[in-house]
């Protein structure tokens, strides 16, 4: 080869290594996330306090925008979840989709979760989807009569106009239904849709929930 040409490519060559070498440190700098979320969801609490110390944001979130604390709770990370919340993470933090952590642990029926989390201030009242309609979707009464005692509202609407109600009788939750009509839950609401409690309940056949309902006053 040539000598120009050998000098060409130890440049090109010389380039490539300067360019990996340079480009290095901003993967590892954009792989933090991920690092960070890996160990959170693993609850593998040493690391996760090594990341805290190194002084990475507790309010991180993962490659789909999942902050950690939501990740901790939906993974059952219930060590890191502490470890997060003693870092002062913001529990109202959202994913892409609404969710945040207090909404993610009430679906799960985590009633101690769901103390600790309003304990440091989550929202019950969140615009939108909530902690109540998820926790009555699953049916987890302890939770549903926590929320409504914290103050949350018992019509409050999804995006849509679906309520707590809407959604316990969808899922045939028939003590679920009845706590929240006990609690001033309205019979008649119907979402965007047109859809009401009673008109879920028709479409599963729940039959004693359907006589719940109109005793109840639901049309």
């Amino acid at each position: 080869m040539p000598i120009d040409s050998r000098r060409r490519a130890l440049g090109v060559a010389a380039g490539l290594v300067i360019a990996a070498c340079l480009a290095a440190p901003l993967a590892r700098a954009q792989s933090v996330e991920e690092d960070f979320a890996i160990a959170v969801a693993n609850d593998r609490v040493a690391e996760v306090k090594r990341f805290l110390a190194s002084g990475a944001s507790p309010d991180l979130a993962d490659k789909n925008g999942d902050p950690v604390i939501v990740i901790a709770v939906r993974a059952g990370s219930f060590a890191s979840l502490d470890l997060l919340l003693g870092a002062r993470a913001n529990v109202n933090a959202a994913t892409k989709f609404g969710d945040n952590a207090l909404m993610v642990a009430a679906l799960g029926g985590r009633l101690e979760v769901v103390k600790k989390l309003r304990a440091r201030g989550a929202d019950v009242n969140r615009p939108g989807w909530n902690a109540l309609i998820y926790a009555a979707t699953g049916g987890h009464d302890e939770v549903v009569r926590y929320l409504l005692t914290e103050g949350a509202e018992v019509n409050a609407e999804s995006p849509n106009g679906t309520t707590a109600l809407m959604m316990a009788a969808r899922e045939g939750k028939a003590s679920t239904v009845d706590l929240l009509i006990a609690r001033g839950a309205d019979v008649n609401h119907r979402n965007q849709a047109g859809a009401s409690a009673l008109d879920w309940a028709r479409r599963g056949n729940e039959k004693t929930m359907i006589e719940r309902l109109q005793r109840a006053g639901a049309r």
